[in-house]
């Protein structure tokens, strides 16, 4: 082949694989429009690194909670991050109350344009995150827990739970209807207390912190029934947290004890609640859902 020829040829074939490469290379974002809601383990909720781009100071918004991460990787050009401390499904339509100022209700930052939506929620609808501190003792062969929410051998816990489960999935269906074009992902609640307790990080007697993990699993497996029902996708963060529960040392606990002081970030912590690793875990898990 004379060289003139051999050079056109393989000018062509850069072209043309320049063309193949182009769209890959500029590919719009997959998502524009995302809207984060939820309670304190959507908000990540800290003492020590607060937000208050998108609520006030009240609801302890993490600056590099997991929704501000996801919004960071997918580059999303429109971000609302409506997450708050105590947050119940109630005040998805309602305005939060806070101790000092107002969180505007979470569904106002919905639009018919919004296409993703994380959301944790029904933790505090349950009252488990409050049932925590019934099973808090300073005698480890006691169980305080078991006492107050197991009177008579029935569990008020595992019913409050259950009593939940509608309000879960009316929130979830407001979602649909406001915003009929996004993907909606539904947190669950990772572990956070082992299978035993660890005096005096979090003093809760080994009878108690199993409860406590067994009522865990029955609250995701509630968000789980709840997705399913509604027809939207769950991620599972709970089966991936073994071995990251409060009772670990710094740096490989994703959840803060009772003491409140964390290494990750440094500084005052909010008990019980994720910290910067726990908050990472969740991006994670999120961008993996999304196939990023």
């Amino acid at each position: 082949m004379p060289t003139l020829f051999r050079t056109a040829a393989g000018a062509c074939a850069s072209l043309a694989g320049a063309v193949l490469l182009a769209p890959s290379a500029t590919a719009a974002p997959a998502h524009h429009e995302y809207v984060a809601l939820g309670d304190s383990w959507a908000a990540d909720s800290t003492l020590s690194n607060i937000s208050t781009q998108h609520v006030p100071l009240g609801c302890g918004q993490s600056a590099a909670n997991y929704p501000k991460q996801v919004a960071a990787a997918l580059e999303v050009a429109v971000f609302r991050d409506a997450t708050c401390g105590a947050a119940t499904t109630v005040d998805m339509t309602a305005p939060q109350r806070l101790p000092v100022s107002t969180n505007a209700p979470q569904f106002d930052r919905l639009t018919p344009t919004t296409d993703l939506v994380t959301i944790g929620i029904g933790g505090n609808d349950a009252g488990l995150a409050d049932a925590v501190t019934t099973c808090l003792t300073t005698n480890p062969v006691v169980s305080p827990c078991q006492t107050t929410w197991v009177p008579g051998g029935v569990d008020a816990m595992s019913a409050s739970i259950r009593a939940a489960e509608p309000a879960v999935v009316a929130v979830l269906n407001g979602i649909k209807a406001r915003a009929p074009h996004a993907r909606i992902l539904v947190l669950d609640y990772f572990k956070s207390v082992g299978e035993r307790g660890c005096f005096a990080s979090i003093p809760i007697s080994d009878t108690d912190a199993a409860w406590i993990g067994h009522k865990m699993i029955e609250l995701n497996a509630m968000l789980a029934r709840a997705a399913a029902a509604t027809g939207v996708e769950l991620v599972n963060t709970y089966a991936t947290s073994d071995g990251h529960d409060g009772c670990q040392p710094p740096g490989t606990r994703w959840v803060e004890g009772l003491i409140p002081m964390s290494h990750t970030p440094p500084g005052p912590a909010v008990p019980f609640h994720p910290n910067q690793l726990g908050a990472d875990h969740q991006a994670r898990s999120v961008l993996a859902t999304l196939g990023k």
